[in-house]
């Protein structure tokens, strides 16, 4: 018996008035979904709980049996580690976007219009690591992007251990009870890190965080990356947010010892191939989407069938969705759902035998188009095959599922005991 678990990234939504007040999930064509939501079990979830609209390491962490409130030690840890940096406890980790910085501290782009090719990043970043040298404290650092405008930052005190009690430079997402939560309807303005207690660990770290941004802003406005995007009338990143700083290591059980199982992840992005790492999965980080959904579908699929005859059970992360709804664009967001049904779920389903398998599809976190951020809105799930009974629900969409036999579950975490028990339960019986 297998246990095929799917999240796709930002899928739920908000019912949309220009889809007919549907949510991208229920205007999309999901005949595979649909199959499998009206042979198995629904409801809603929130991921980690109601109020909390959380970023995608907190979302995963809980989907992934883990309480985030408790074992969460910062995105910018998780990060680091999905990219392949040795972090120790007392180094200091930061999520890093580049952006673009206007006059007055204004943030003209939070994401350089995602314009920004890693070739690009890359550049910028062997420049901040050649010639970037930190004054405020006896630190080093080492700064990696990892795709497009996204990036890491670990700063090492030579002398003593740094400190993750400060606040982010993003304005777009502030810190709740240790989580990093996106922040709707802010001004958009840079940020200064400020130590968030007394300490002088607390201090320390701001200092040297603040002094990194300034530096590298200073030395990207002119940089020839930049001259050069700016003579094609593109934005310049030229400045580093920082959001989700960590200090230590997240202190997970093992998730195979803990439930004796063999688990895979496959995942699109460094925070859930980190994740999935530091839980004891054996993780592969794919290639990057293309933007060719179906050959990207393809690829994944393949990988898995791949993979089946080793693990027992399998964490599937699909990053589509996410993105368009924080553009806004809810056709292209229900257009990523359709294609992801046809190209990713039409080949699981051929690989996979659904007698044999305990199919689990939901995603980590509302990504409304109406507010192109992630909200804490409840999402879909469905969990189908082996001899699970079945609701008769209509279509896999936030609207039926809340009529699902599993009710609201509320908090992520819970989902994968009562996904454990499924399978063992069905291979006893």
């Amino acid at each position: 018996m297998k246990l095929i678990y799917v999240v796709i990234d930002g899928m739920g939504d908000l019912p949309i008035s220009e889809l007919g007040n549907k949510t991208p999930l229920e205007a999309a064509e999901t005949p595979n979904m649909d199959s499998l939501a009206k042979s198995g079990q629904t409801g809603l979830m929130y991921t980690v709980r109601k109020g909390i609209a959380p970023e995608s390491d907190a979302a995963v962490i809980s989907l992934l049996g883990y309480d985030p409130f408790k074992y969460s030690t910062g995105r910018g840890v998780i990060e680091a580690v999905g990219a392949g940096i040795d972090v120790k406890n007392g180094d200091l980790a930061l999520r890093c976007n580049f952006a673009t910085l206007g006059k007055g501290k204004e943030i003209i782009d939070r994401r350089v219009a995602r314009t920004l090719s890693t070739e690009e990043a890359t550049e910028l970043s062997r420049a901040a690591n050649d010639e970037v040298v930190l004054e405020s404290c006896p630190a080093a650092f080492e700064f990696k992007n990892t795709l497009g405008h996204r990036a890491v930052l670990v700063i090492r005190n030579k002398k003593c251990s740094l400190s993750s009690k400060i606040t982010n430079s993003d304005p777009a997402y502030t810190m709740v009870e240790g989580l990093g939560v996106a922040t709707p309807d802010v001004e958009m303005v840079l940020k200064k890190c400020e130590p968030m207690d007394h300490t002088e660990a607390a201090r320390i770290s701001a200092a040297v965080v603040n002094e990194f941004i300034e530096k590298t802003h200073k030395l990207w406005e002119n940089h020839e990356v930049n001259r050069k995007r700016a003579a094609e009338g593109k934005l310049k990143a030229n400045v580093v947010l920082t959001r989700d700083a960590g200090h230590k290591l997240p202190n997970f059980f093992n998730i195979c010892e803990r439930y004796n199982v063999r688990f895979a992840a496959l995942a699109d992005m460094h925070a859930e191939s980190g994740i999935a790492r530091l839980a004891g999965m054996t993780s592969s980080l794919l290639p990057p989407p293309t933007g060719n959904v179906e050959r990207d579908c393809e690829l994944r699929v393949k990988k898995i069938a791949e993979l089946l005859p080793r693990y027992d059970c399998f964490y599937i992360h699909l990053k589509g969705p996410d993105e368009p709804g924080h553009d806004g664009n809810c056709r292209r967001k229900t257009a990523i759902i359709s294609a992801i049904d046809k190209h990713f779920f039409t080949g699981l389903m051929k690989a996979i035998s659904r007698k044999d398998s305990i199919i689990c599809v939901t995603s980590d976190h509302a990504t409304p188009c109406n507010l192109k951020v992630h909200s804490d809105t409840p999402v879909a799930l469905l969990i189908s095959g082996g001899k699970i009974k079945h609701d008769k629900i209509k279509k896999f969409s936030e609207r039926e599922c809340a009529n699902g036999s599993l009710g609201v579950i509320n908090h992520g975490y819970e989902l994968m005991p009562k996904l454990m028990k499924l399978l063992k339960d069905s291979e006893v019986s």
